[in-house]
């Protein structure tokens, strides 16, 4: 039998503001347990909770850049629930009138382009945070991230498959990051994703019975848990058995799902308007004041770097994955115009010395955009050849010193003087008689033995194109 597979996600994005959503509390992260806290986000007996306006802005750039309805009116509701990370018993939320509404996400997966609906997006406060002793049966609780700002962003089931999941996830995490409203910093949680998951027989238009996968924290513990969840579910129903609805945790080490609740009806929260919040009033001004403060989205900077620098979709879809990465793309590119070899070089040596599981941490990169074009400049005038480069590029990423300085310390200038380079392919000709013949009789996959030999003998800092053209000539009289 052929199975549909029908994937919905939840993203809570954790803003970058620097009060909490209804009082005056830092959201700084790495605080001391409970120091970030105050009688408001405590929950306290007689306090009253004040809108901080920056969320309400944050959340009206986003609905933008998602393409939905914002509604003119929306309300905060109370949620609620009873856990021992929740002092107030309820969690501020928003239900029947959310902040925006049926948007869309443009993704790419597969060499397939699909649009993926957005059901809506919520503002909401976070909860706290409980913290198990590994030695002991204990937990404690922790409430500094209490009231910190949330958006929840909530998709349609329209995705089909784990790889298109990891793709829309990308897709809105360049985009709130984009937009400066997230760090998107997933091992810290504040960019978080709970997934939906069924299967369904192919043309049937009934959902299947589907499982949650809770709280992951990363695009590849996603795409893997569900990918494995797909497996386990197909599994079940080929061998006639029922796919029990329940929320699951993913154990990256085992790769594997664990049970950690069933989840045989839906939760009453017992939804209703919050009595001590008035209604949120969004006017056209203020919709259209945030409309002319969105920078360039990361969909329309690809199609900019295709169109008009020549760059493949792929290429450009890799350096609009994060804001920073463009930026630093564009910067270089001031002082040196080839986009391609740029691209190329930024894809190559400077990914692989940063990459991690999330995405290239520039933070860290001690290579400024200058330097690297001034390197690629260099490179580019035959001044150095590509595996200098290469070594010069290594040494810039240990020091943080300018190209030009790395050359001259360490002697790395590339041998260009064709008089100097002759005499030295002469020799190794003649200490190479057989190589020799081998190349005049046609083998002309010698050339390289030869150049390599010239490399070895220079430290790598011949002018190659100079080489080959020596030892053409000597070779052949």
């Amino acid at each position: 039998m052929d199975f549909e597979t029908v994937i919905g996600l939840e993203v809570h994005a954790q803003l970058k503001t620097r009060s909490k959503i209804f009082c005056g509390c830092t959201t700084e992260f790495g605080r001391p347990p409970n120091t970030n806290t105050c009688p408001v986000c405590l929950g306290l007996p007689g306090v009253l909770p004040v809108l901080n306006r920056r969320v309400v802005e944050f959340a009206i750039k986003l609905a933008l850049a998602t393409n939905c309805r914002i509604n003119r009116e929306n309300r905060f509701a109370r949620k609620n629930y009873f856990y021992p990370d929740l002092p107030k018993g309820y969690q501020i939320s928003q239900f029947e009138l959310p902040l925006a509404e049926h948007g869309w996400l443009e993704i790419e997966a597969g060499g397939q382009s699909r649009r993926i609906g957005i059901t809506r997006i919520h503002m909401e406060e976070d909860a706290g945070k409980l913290i198990h002793d590994e030695r002991e049966p204990k937990s404690y609780v922790d409430l500094n991230r209490t009231g910190t700002p949330l958006l929840e962003i909530v998709s349609e089931p329209d995705l089909r498959s784990p790889a298109e999941a990891a793709a829309y996830l990308r897709k809105l995490h360049a985009i709130v990051r984009c937009l400066d409203i997230c760090d998107g910093n997933m091992q810290e949680g504040s960019f978080r994703c709970d997934a939906n998951i069924s299967l369904r027989p192919r043309g049937q238009a009934e959902l299947g019975t589907r499982t949650e996968l809770k709280n992951m924290n990363s695009f590849r513990n996603v795409q893997r848990a569900l990918e494995y969840e797909e497996r386990r579910q197909r599994d079940l129903l080929l061998d006639g058995e029922a796919v029990v609805q329940a929320t699951l945790l993913w154990d990256a080490d085992r790769e594997v799902t664990q049970i950690m609740r069933s989840k045989e009806e839906a939760h009453d929260y017992r939804y209703f308007p919050d009595p001590d919040l008035l209604p949120v009033s969004i006017s056209e001004g203020w919709i259209e004041e945030m409309q002319a403060s969105l920078p360039e989205l990361p969909a329309a900077r690809q199609t900019r770097f295709v169109e008009q620098l020549g760059l493949s979709v792929d290429d450009a879809e890799v350096l609009i994955s994060s804001r920073e990465l463009a930026d630093y793309f564009e910067a270089a590119l001031a002082g040196f115009g080839n986009a391609k070899k740029l691209a190329n070089w930024i894809m190559t040596e400077l990914m692989r010395e940063l990459k991690g599981e999330e995405g290239i941490d520039l933070a860290r990169c001690p290579v400024s955009p200058a330097n690297l074009a001034r390197l690629l400049t260099m490179l580019e005038a035959g001044a150095i050849n590509g595996k200098i480069a290469k070594t010069v590029f290594a040494e810039m990423m240990l020091s943080g010193a300018d190209p030009e300085t790395v050359v001259k310390e360490k002697g790395l200038v590339q041998m260009s003087d064709e008089g100097e380079l002759a005499a030295i392919v002469r020799e190794i000709i003649a200490a190479n008689p057989e190589q020799a013949e081998q190349f005049r009789a046609g083998k002309t996959k010698m050339m390289a033995f030869f150049v390599g030999q010239l490399m070895k003998q220079t430290k790598g800092q011949a002018n190659p194109q100079l080489a080959n053209q020596l030892f053409s000539r000597e070779l052949n009289g």
